[in-house]
C-alpha cells in the first residue's frame, strides 16, 4: 500500500509505468479489452499528469482542452492504490490547471463501472448524456452484418446505439455497456 503519493506532469520516462498502471487499471472494468500498447498523444493543448509513489505510477489522467470545455481521455489508478484519494488528487490538478485556458466545463465518458460511476458523482460530476456500447461477439448473431467482397465474417464488431434500444439490443447481444457522459462545471 502507499504511503504517499504527489501529482506532477507526465515524463517520456513515465511511459512504462503509465501504460502498466492502464492496463492493471482497466482489467477488472467493463473497459477491460481497451488496451493500448503505446500512449497516446493528443494535440495541443492538452494536460497529461501522473500520481508517483515513490518510482511508480499508480495514477494517470490525460486531458484534451477546446475552449470553453476539456475532456478526460483517460483517468486510471493503479488496483493496489485505489480508494486512496489518488484519482482526487489528480483531478484537483487538473481542475487548477485547466482554470488559464478557460475552461468552464470538464466532461467525461465512463461504462457501467459502479465505482466509477459513484467517483465522478461525488467528484461534482452531472450526467448530460447517454448511449449504448455494443459489441457482436463470435457467437452473436451475426444476420444483417455484412463484410466487404473477398472477405469473410464480419466476426467481431463494435456498434453504437440510442437508449431507446437497450432492450431489444441487449436480448440479441452479449456485450453492450451504456456509457455515460458526466459533465462538471468549473
Amino acid at each position: 500500500m502507499p504511503t504517499s503519493f504527489h501529482v506532477r506532469d507526465y515524463r517520456d520516462a513515465d511511459a512504462a509505468g503509465w501504460l502498466r498502471c492502464r492496463l492493471l487499471s482497466f482489467f477488472p472494468t467493463d473497459y477491460y479489452d481497451d488496451v493500448v500498447t503505446r500512449r497516446p498523444s493528443y494535440d495541443p493543448p492538452a494536460l497529461r499528469r501522473v500520481a508517483i509513489d515513490g518510482a511508480d505510477v499508480v495514477g494517470l489522467l490525460d486531458a484534451t482542452i477546446s475552449p470553453p470545455r476539456a475532456t478526460i481521455e483517460v483517468l486510471a489508478v493503479h488496483p493496489d492504490h485505489q480508494r486512496l484519494g489518488v484519482a482526487s488528487a489528480l483531478l484537483a490538478v487538473v481542475v487548477g490547471d485547466l482554470r488559464p485556458y478557460g475552461v468552464r466545463e470538464l466532461d467525461a465518458w465512463t461504462r457501467e463501472d459502479v465505482a466509477a460511476n459513484g467517483w465522478y458523482h461525488r467528484s461534482g460530476f452531472v450526467e448530460r448524456f447517454s448511449y449504448l456500447h455494443v459489441y457482436k461477439g463470435f457467437s452473436d448473431d451475426g444476420a444483417g452484418f455484412t463484410c466487404p467482397d473477398g472477405l469473410t465474417g464480419p466476426f467481431l464488431a463494435y456498434c453504437q446505439a440510442p437508449r431507446e434500444l437497450e432492450t431489444s439490443v441487449r436480448a440479441r447481444f452479449s456485450r453492450v455497456y451504456v456509457c455515460r457522459q458526466y459533465v462538471r462545471e468549473l
